[in-house]
């Protein structure tokens, strides 16, 4: 038993001292270990340590090479800074150099100058003296000159400069009346060049449509028995239609045809257009006649606003009262001395506007108050009061500025014009209306302002003949010069020319002439 014990204590101690020995070992192993990775740490140390050493010395050296370049560069920019400061200071030295030997020769002209104005000094000194000698010489010879003068011609001194200046204000009033007659026909010249330059222009542009139109209408009937239907039994169906348009129907001896007479073109217009429609409906009776008479007096109204609204489309006018739109409208059944009045007022709109074009003025001012300026006309059968203040009124009613009105009161010249618009209305109503074929005159009125046009021409001092020459466009009034001065001539055409627009109805303008004429004759014995 004791042997079993001993053996195992034996092992026990065996293993113990076996594990020692291994521990130990296992101990010396990893010592060698750490020991050979410390060295080799160390031994990496070492050699990150000599590169960085290198690459310190790498750098150190560029940066030496880097700073002794610099070095050189700024010595170099130094030597070149010092060297431009040598050349400038040359320079300026040189400069001062020359300033001052310039400074030398004006001192010597300066002192010559002065020599030289002292020597004029002295010059001048002595032809004042000499100045004054004549001078004195020159005031006693005028004593005795005009004492001379005041013995032979017995007149003061003080009534012959009386007399001087009379005679020197004569003739500067003469010569500056020559001057301003000059001065205005030069004006008065050149304003009829560029007037005649723009109304032609205008009126070249203008192709017109309508020339004259009467106040009778005629219907073609399809045959003369038609003629009877129309009358109707005992004529009453006459009597209705003239009773229901208010016009006259005029039945003679003209084969197939009808006249329709009234001072009144919409009624006029309806009448004709109620009659044509009766022909072709065949069914002629008066409750016919009523009926028809009422739809064409409705279309025709219809057809009176188009017609404005065209009339204000074609000249390019905008933002009308439909009142005057309407009003517009009827110009076109509406004639002045036989001129159509939708046409003209057109016609005076498209010149305006031409012409205020030209003269970069209101294009759109002149167009309307062209368009609308005759507007009262249409209400004259209706209204107490002339075309103009009816035109007024009723433009004022509806809205128009101040300056359409202004264009429409000012072109017969009722009020003064306060716009160059309004003058170019004006101007463009007296083209439409003056020129050839767009408005007759009856032949009494006709001689009656001819008569009257040498009336007023014969009424003043001095006048010899005068003579209505173009229809009564141009007078002609032929002066005595022995009692009619150039300038007499001037005023006196201004005159009768002022009165004849006071006085006297006309379309268009007249020209007024003055004719002075001095003959010389002799006989050679």
């Amino acid at each position: 038993m004791m042997t079993i014990w001993a053996a195992l204590v034996g092992g026990v101690v065996v293993g113990a001292v076996g594990g020692i020995v291994i521990w130990n070992s296992f101990l010396a192993a990893r010592k060698r270990s750490g020991q050979a990775i410390i060295a080799a740490a160390e031994q990496r140390a070492a050699d990150v340590i000599g590169a960085a050493d290198r690459q310190v010395g790498v750098e150190r050296e560029r940066q030496l090479v880097a700073a002794r370049e610099e070095a050189l560069g700024i010595k170099e920019e130094a030597v070149r800074e010092a060297s431009r400061r040598r050349d400038e200071l040359d320079q300026a030295e040189r400069r001062l150099a020359n300033r001052e030997a310039g400074v030398g020769e004006r001192q010597d002209r300066l002192r010559n100058d002065e020599r030289a104005l002292e020597q004029r000094r002295t010059d001048l000194a002595k032809k004042e003296a000499a100045a004054a000698t004549r001078q004195e010489e020159l005031q006693q010879s005028h004593r005795e000159v005009q004492a001379r003068l005041e013995r032979v011609a017995a007149l003061t001194a003080e009534e012959a400069a009386r007399e001087v200046r009379q005679q020197v204000e004569d003739e500067a009033r003469t010569q500056a009346a020559a001057l301003a007659r000059d001065i205005k026909d030069k004006a008065r010249r050149e304003a009829e060049k560029d007037a005649r330059r723009i109304i032609s222009m205008a009126t070249q542009r203008l192709a017109a449509e309508h020339t004259a139109e009467t106040t009778v209408a005629t219907v073609a009937l399809p045959s003369d028995e038609m003629k009877g239907r129309i009358i109707g039994r005992e004529g009453r169906n006459i009597r209705a239609f003239e009773l229901a348009t208010g016009v006259d129907v005029i039945i003679d001896d003209t084969p197939d045809t009808v006249a329709i007479s009234c001072f009144d073109p919409i009624r006029r217009e309806v009448a004709r257009r109620a009659l044509e429609a009766l022909i072709a409906d065949g069914r002629i009776h008066p409750g016919r006649v009523e009926e028809l008479v009422t739809k064409m007096r409705a279309e025709l109204d219809k057809q009176l606003v188009e017609l404005g609204e065209q009339a204000a489309y074609d000249v390019g006018v905008h933002g009308l009262h439909p009142e005057l739109i309407k009003l517009i409208g009827r110009m076109r059944y509406r004639s002045s001395y036989g001129q159509n009045l939708y046409e003209h007022s057109k016609e005076v709109a498209w010149i305006a506007g031409m012409m205020a074009a030209e003269l970069h003025l209101d294009v759109v001012l002149a167009k309307r108050g062209g368009l609308v300026h005759d507007i009262g006309k249409v209400l004259t059968h209706e209204s107490e009061g002339t075309h103009v203040q009816l035109g007024v009124e009723t433009c004022r009613k509806y809205g128009e500025s101040a300056a359409v009105i202004n264009c429409i009161e000012a072109h017969h010249d009722d009020v003064p014009h306060e716009s160059s618009e309004s003058v170019l209305v004006q101007a463009s109503d007296a083209i439409s209306g003056s020129r050839p074929g767009a408005r007759r005159e009856a032949f009494e009125s006709y001689v009656k302002r001819l008569t009257k046009l040498e009336e007023i021409a014969s009424g003043y001092p001095g006048v010899d003949k005068t003579t209505v020459i173009q229809a009564g466009r141009e007078i002609r009034v032929i002066v005595k010069p022995e009692q009619i001065t150039d300038g007499d001539a001037q005023t006196l055409s201004e005159t009768i020319a002022r009165r004849i627009e006071n006085e006297l109805q006309y379309p268009g303008q007249i020209r007024v002439t003055v004719i002075r004429e001095t003959r010389a004759s002799d006989i050679a014995k």
